[in-house]
C-alpha cells in the first residue's frame, strides 16, 4: 500500500461530516471522492475503481443498507463501511445481515477512522489480486432469472475458479411480475456467486436491437473485457430472447468466445455443440433460482425438473450433470484447475 494511495468513496448527506471525513483520511494519505447520496455513489463506482466505500445509513433517496446491496454486486471485492450517529443495535445487525465489513457509530475517532479503513483496504486489494488471475465472463439475458436457468451452474463454476462473473439482465421483466421486486430478486441471486449485476429497464417484450441495446451490450464488454459471453439462442420463441440474442452478436463481436445457452421456451431447433460438466454447482445454481420467489410457480424453476434437466443432457457427456451450449464462437482455451473441462460433439453427435 505504501506506493498507491488509497482511494475512498465517501457517501454523506450532511455537508460538514463529509468533509470532516475527507479530510481526516487525506491528512493520512488516502485519496478521497465525496458524494451526498446513494445515485451518485453509484455512478462513481460504475466510472471508477475504489479500495473502499464509507457510506451512512439515513439519506435522502436510497439507504445507506440498500446501496450495500447494490455495490455488492456493481462492485465485489470492495470492503464498504457502514455508518450512523445511531448507536442501534437493529441498525448494526441489518447492516452486518447484508455483509457490510465494518459498522462505526458517529462521531468516528480519527485514529480509529484511518486504522479500519486502511486494514480493510489492505484485505479487498488483496482478495481481488487473488481473483484476478482468473478471466471474466458475462452472460447477457433478456429477463432477471434468464442467466440463471440457462448457466447458473456454469457461472458458479467460473466463479469457483476464481473467475469475475457479471450478469447483464436488460429488462426488469415488469410483464412477468413486479419490476421492483425482481430486481432485488436479481441482486440476491447474484450476491449468490459474487456476480456483478448490471440490470437495465429495456420494456419487457419490446426488445429491439436497434433501439439501444447493441449499444448497451458494447458499453458492458468494454467496460468488464470478457474473454466468454453467454446469451440466449437464436432458436428460441420468445422474441425478447431472439432480439437479444442478435445484439450480442454484432456487440461481441470482439470477444474471442461466444456461446448461447437454453431456455425454457428454446425450440427443438436448439442443437448444442458444447456440454459443460456441472457436477457439485447444481445446488448452487438452485440457490441462484430460490431468490426468485417471484416465480416460484413457474414449472421451469421446479428443483427437481431442474436436476433431471442437468442429468438429461449429462447423457451427451458421459455421465453426470451437464448445461448445454451453441458455439457461436469458441477460441482456443487453455484448460484451468477448477474450471469443467467442456465435451464438444460435432454435427453427427460423436464427441471430440
Amino acid at each position: 500500500m505504501a506506493d498507491e494511495r488509497v482511494r475512498v468513496l465517501v457517501v454523506e448527506d450532511d455537508v460538514d461530516t463529509a468533509q470532516l471525513v475527507a479530510t481526516v483520511l487525506r491528512r493520512a494519505g488516502m485519496e478521497t471522492v465525496v458524494v451526498h447520496d446513494a445515485a451518485s455513489a453509484l455512478g462513481e463506482v460504475d466510472r471508477d475503481e475504489f479500495d473502499l466505500v464509507l457510506t451512512d445509513i439515513q439519506m435522502p433517496g436510497m439507504s445507506g443498507l440498500d446501496l450495500l446491496v447494490e455495490l455488492r454486486s456493481r462492485a465485489p471485492g470492495v470492503p464498504v463501511v457502514v455508518s450512523t450517529a445511531f448507536a442501534s443495535v437493529d441498525y448494526a445487525v441489518e447492516a452486518l445481515r447484508r455483509d457490510a465489513d465494518e459498522f462505526l457509530v458517529k462521531p468516528v475517532p480519527a485514529a480509529t477512522l484511518v486504522e479500519r479503513v486502511t486494514t480493510l483496504a489492505q484485505r479487498g486489494r488483496a482478495a481481488r489480486a487473488s481473483q484476478a488471475r482468473g478471466e471474466t465472463v458475462l452472460a447477457v439475458g433478456a429477463h432477471p432469472d434468464d442467466v440463471e436457468i440457462g448457466v447458473g451452474a456454469t457461472l458458479a463454476s467460473h466463479h469457483a475458479a476464481g473467475d469475475t462473473v457479471v450478469v447483464l439482465t436488460l429488462s426488469g421483466g415488469s410483464v412477468g411480475g413486479d419490476a421492483d421486486v425482481r430486481r432485488h430478486e436479481a441482486l440476491a441471486s447474484a450476491a449468490v456467486i459474487g456476480a456483478r449485476l448490471f440490470l437495465h429497464d429495456f420494456p419487457d417484450t419490446r426488445l429491439d436491437p436497434a433501439q439501444g441495446l447493441i449499444t448497451t451490450i458494447e458499453e458492458t464488454i468494454a467496460l468488464v473485457q470478457p474473454a466468454v459471453v453467454y446469451t440466449h439462442s437464436s432458436h428460441d420463441r420468445h422474441q425478447d430472447h431472439r432480439a437479444v440474442h442478435d445484439a450480442v452478436q454484432v456487440a461481441a463481436r470482439r470477444v474471442p468466445s461466444v456461446a448461447s445457452f437454453q431456455s425454457p421456451s428454446s425450440t427443438i431447433d436448439f442443437r448444442p455443440t458444447r456440454f459443460v460438466p456441472v457436477d457439485g454447482f447444481v445446488e448452487t445454481k438452485l440457490r441462484m433460482l430460490a431468490a426468485f420467489e417471484s416465480q416460484a410457480h413457474r414449472d421451469y424453476m421446479d428443483p427437481d425438473l431442474v436436476r433431471a434437466t442437468a442429468r438429461y443432457w449429462g447423457r451427451f457427456a458421459g455421465g453426470g450433470s451437464v448445461e448445454p451450449l451453441e458455439m457461436v464462437r469458441a477460441a482456443a482455451m487453455i484448460a484451468r484447475p477448477g474450471v469443467p473441462a467442456a465435451l464438444e460433439h460435432d454435427e453427427r453427435g460423436s464427441s471430440r
